[in-house]
């Protein structure tokens, strides 16, 4: 059985409908109004025992006591959907606007203390136009020293940016075009700001194979050192083969091969990305990785389930009941 370390949920179906129609994106019409069955009916096609949850990666938000609310009410509902259905649910938890950094510490000793989250979701930048930033700013220093500290696993998802220019086709719209671009530059930006190597106890996963990542490494290797990173490209080089990599909507023959240049298959972990896509789409990149490591079974069985076993050795472990008496939809 496999473990799915990328997956969403969705607990506002009108929200998400109206950020669909502003990124160029469509959720299958099966997957919402979403329901904790729409997952554990997919589940049980594709084979996944568990599936470890985070909340979706929008990025436009304030500081504020309405988004901590929001974001602690979204925590809560993944702890006790975790308690409800053991073993078939973990989850990342999310945190508030990360410019609420005092927020944001709250709610990391909270969710890993108390609900017992698996770990950490961000994403690439906070924020809107020229104001955003992106992970490794300096302002985000005490979240990353913390989560250090806890040895933390942080799931690192691309932002539903727009560029400066529009999606060039109504099917090449923001998470087909920039999120994979998004996730590179927060990658790059983690890298090249010495934040990697400052906060080495940070296990933090790239969503989609890291996105254009192994593409564009070595172009910032030798780039962004001659542009002043003090790291050398071969510095460089070693802190991209740091990071963790998810297979969501990416695994296939040519960037599989890639990835094997850049980390071994113990740096790689399964993702499906549901309830974004069909299980129909989540099918043909299972496929594709199945074939790509036919010959190799030890490494397909470390990729679908085992790696997630050492990076979460507290998966699926009994998160707290608390807080509220609560019946999951079905």
């Amino acid at each position: 059985m496999r473990i799915d370390v990328h997956h969403h949920f969705f607990l506002d179906a009108q929200k998400k409908a109206k950020k669909n129609l502003e990124v160029g994106w469509r959720t299958p019409d099966e997957n919402l109004p979403w329901r904790p069955q729409t997952s554990l009916a997919a589940m049980d096609k594709l084979g996944v025992q568990t599936a470890i949850l985070s909340p979706p990666p929008f990025s436009s938000a304030s500081c504020g006591a309405e988004n901590r609310a929001e974001v602690r009410q979204h925590n809560i509902y993944a702890s006790q959907l975790c308690a409800a259905y053991p073993n078939r649910f973990g989850f990342l938890a999310g945190l508030p606007f990360l410019d609420d950094v005092e927020g944001s510490l709250e709610e990391i000793a909270f969710s890993l203390d108390i609900l017992g989250a698996d770990g950490v979701a961000l994403i690439s930048c906070y924020g809107d136009g020229s104001s955003a930033k992106y992970v490794a700013d300096d302002l985000y220093d005490p979240i990353w020293k913390e989560l250090d500290r806890r040895r933390a696993v942080v799931f690192l998802h691309g932002a539903q940016t727009p560029s400066s220019t529009p999606y060039p086709h109504p099917w090449l719209g923001l998470p087909i075009s920039e999120v994979p671009n998004e996730t590179y530059k927060a990658a790059a930006h983690l890298v090249v700001s010495g934040k990697k190597r400052r906060f080495p106890n940070v296990n933090i996963i790239l969503a989609h194979l890291g996105g254009s990542t192994p593409f564009l490494a070595a172009r910032v290797a030798a780039l962004s050192h001659h542009m002043g990173c003090p790291l050398t490209p071969s510095e460089i080089i070693e802190d991209f083969k740091s990071f963790y990599y998810e297979t969501a909507l990416s695994a296939h023959e040519t960037t599989l091969t890639a990835m094997a240049t850049l980390v071994p298959s113990d740096r790689l972990l399964f993702g499906t990305d549901f309830p974004a896509v069909s299980t129909k789409t989540v099918e043909w990149y299972t496929e594709n990785l199945e074939n790509h490591f036919a010959g190799r079974p030890l490494d397909l069985a470390n990729i679908m389930r085992d790696n997630a076993l050492r990076l979460f050795p507290n998966l699926g472990k009994t998160k707290v009941e608390c807080l509220s008496t609560w019946t999951p939809d079905k």
